[in-house]
Formats: C-alpha cells, sequence, structure tokens
C-alpha cells in the first residue's frame, strides 16, 4: 500500500513512481543507507545528499562516496551543486556513467559558504546563468534533470512561479519547490500557495516540499496545491515509517528500536567508516519525544563505536522499564 490509490503515477522522464513520497538531499543525513531505509519504509525515489561538481570533476574520493549506490535503492537521483555551467556539465556527465535515475540541480540550498559561491539559492537572482547551468547540464546527460528552488531570494522577491517557467523552458523534466526564501532559512511556515502558483505555471511535475511529518500531511499538501508528488526532507529524519502510510503517526518505542537498528545495520554494511558522532547523530533522533528520551540520546551521543551502539539498542529495554507513547 503507497497510500497513492487513485492517482496517476508521478513521471519524471523515464522514472515512474511507485508512490509519491520522495526523500530529500539532505547533507549529512542522506548517504545510502539512509536512503535505502526509506525505501523500505515506502519512499518512492530518494535524492543524494548534494555533490559538489568540483569534487566530482576533481575524482576527490569523499565526493565519489556521495554518488554510491546500490541496485536496491534504485530509482535513484543525484544531486549536484556548483554556479559553473561548463563544470556543472562535466560532471553530469560524469554521474551519467554510473547506475543511476536522473541528476537534480541544487538551486535551494541557503549555506552561507554555498551561497557565496553563487551556487544553490544564490542562482535563483541570477535566472541566466541558473538557466546556462540547467542547459549545460541537461546537455550533457541523457538521464532526466530536475531542479530544487525555493520560494525566491526573500518575501519581496518571490520568483519560483517564473523560474519554474524558465527551468521548463530549460529542458528540465520536473521542479521540486521547498516553499520558503533563502532569508527565511528552514523557519516560519512553509507557503502553500507558492507551491500551488508553481504547479499552476508549469506541465513539468512538481514536487512540494516544507513542513511533512506524515502520509497524511503529504495528502493534504497535494490535495490543497495540485502538485504531483512530497519531498520529505527534516520530518524523516530519525522517522523514516512517514513514508509509510500503514503505520501510526506516532510509533511506539518497540517500533522505533526496529527502525534504529535497521538503520545501524545498514550503517554498518555501507558506511562503516563514518564518524561516531555522525552515526550517532542519526541514530539518536529515533529517541525525540519518547519517555526517557533525552536519557537514552544522552547515552548515545556518549558511544564511541559502532559496536556498543548495537549493544545499546538491542539490551537497553530490557535493562530499563520505559513505557512506550
Amino acid at each position: 500500500m503507497t497510500g497513492d490509490e487513485g492517482r496517476e503515477k508521478v513521471r519524471i522522464g523515464a522514472i515512474i513512481l511507485e508512490s509519491s513520497l520522495i526523500g530529500a538531499p539532505m547533507a549529512g543525513y542522506s548517504d545510502l543507507a539512509f536512503r535505502l531505509l526509506c525505501r523500505e519504509y515506502g519512499a518512492g525515489l530518494g535524492y543524494s545528499e548534494m555533490v559538489s561538481c568540483h569534487g566530482l570533476v576533481r575524482h576527490q574520493a569523499s565526493t565519489l562516496e556521495l554518488i554510491r549506490t546500490v541496485a536496491a535503492e534504485r530509482p535513484v537521483i543525484m544531486q549536484l551543486f556548483g554556479a559553473e555551467p561548463e563544470v556543472m556539465g562535466a560532471a553530469a556527465a560524469i554521474l551519467s556513467e554510473s547506475p543511476i535515475d536522473g541528476i537534480d540541480i541544487n538551486m535551494g540550498c541557503p549555506v552561507k559558504k554555498v551561497v557565496k559561491k553563487g551556487a544553490g539559492a544564490a542562482l535563483m537572482r541570477d535566472p541566466g546563468r541558473a538557466a546556462a547551468v540547467i542547459k549545460a547540464v541537461v546537455g550533457a546527460t541523457p538521464l532526466p534533470v530536475t531542479v530544487k528552488i525555493r520560494s525566491g531570494w526573500n518575501r519581496q522577491t518571490i520568483n519560483a512561479p517564473d523560474f519554474a517557467r524558465m527551468i521548463a523552458d530549460c529542458g528540465g523534466a520536473a521542479v521540486t519547490i521547498h516553499a520558503r526564501t533563502w532569508s527565511a532559512g528552514f523557519t516560519g511556515r512553509a507557503d502553500r500557495e507558492v507551491i500551488a502558483a508553481v504547479k499552476a505555471a508549469v506541465q513539468i511535475p512538481v514536487i512540494g516540499n516544507g513542513d511533512v511529518t506524515s502520509c497524511q500531511e503529504a495528502r493534504a499538501l497535494m490535495a490543497v496545491t495540485g502538485c504531483d508528488g512530497v519531498m520529505i526532507g527534516r520530518g524523516s529524519l530519525g522517522a523514516p515509517w512517514v513514508f509509510s502510510p500503514d503505520r501510526p503517526i506516532i510509533p511506539n518505542l518497540a517500533t522505533r528500536r526496529q527502525a534504529a537498528r535497521r538503520h545501524l545495520a545498514l550503517i554498518r554494511e555501507h558506511h562503516p567508516g563514518h564518524h561516531p558522532a555522525r552515526i550517532c547523530n542519526q541514530i539518536g533522533r529515533y529517541f525525540k519525544t519518547v519517555p526517557s528520551g533525552a536519557d537514552i540520546r544522552k547515552t548515545i551521543y556518549n558511544l564511541d563505536n559502532l559496536s556498543k551502539l548495537e549493544h545499546f539498542l538491542a539490551d537497553y529495554p530490557d535493562h530499563h522499564q520505559i513505557e512506550a507513547l
């Protein structure tokens, strides 16, 4: 069951999604293990964390690690960021040699070190350069090219509908709109009216993004805005069940432990070299809002290797009486 019964399946180029719920590209989180986990819980598609076009053309080991994939997670889209059309095109050509299904261009990242280089959300202030980047990527790959944007730079310069039209005119296969401005960062509420306006502006698929924490909220967003799919980012961290319509919105402790242990097993299989702090940050999120959750997370954050964390997750409920929600 996908929760999409009665809806036309989302098509992005040759990609046909079995579920209209999509895992977002999140730096530091959307690695192979997490993408696989979200797919197991029902996500119809996963996006990689953003990949530097410069790192890719230089074949940097850390960058190549970001694009590692396996057949079980397909379909998957890898996200590129950069501001130079030539380099972005070269990076897209390299990506096209990988067993992936599409390439996304990041034009929404608000992080200052990205924006200072003219990439991410900065491209929404420079539609000419943005168009050149899109055309370069589209011309360098046979794969469908999608673009992730924001509402605009600030409340005074909302340009997402016009920007989406430009994306479609340049050959973009779909657009994802995170309905906040650059200046808003991740504060305030996502503006659903902007998502609806983008949907009305283009014929290509529109994916809505922002403030979704359950399948029910995703369906409501699609109903209100008409968007074709919903991308879930922060709402999936420590909560991959958001992609599963047949699971409770607020799962009990046993469900959380099961998900955390599966996530940890996937990390061990695919990312044994991850820094313990990164792993503990990911796993600790499963225990927010549960009784004694602060104590559980404190213990997790103090563990310094995978084995200790595995033993803790297996043994903790047997050693401490904690009531499930």
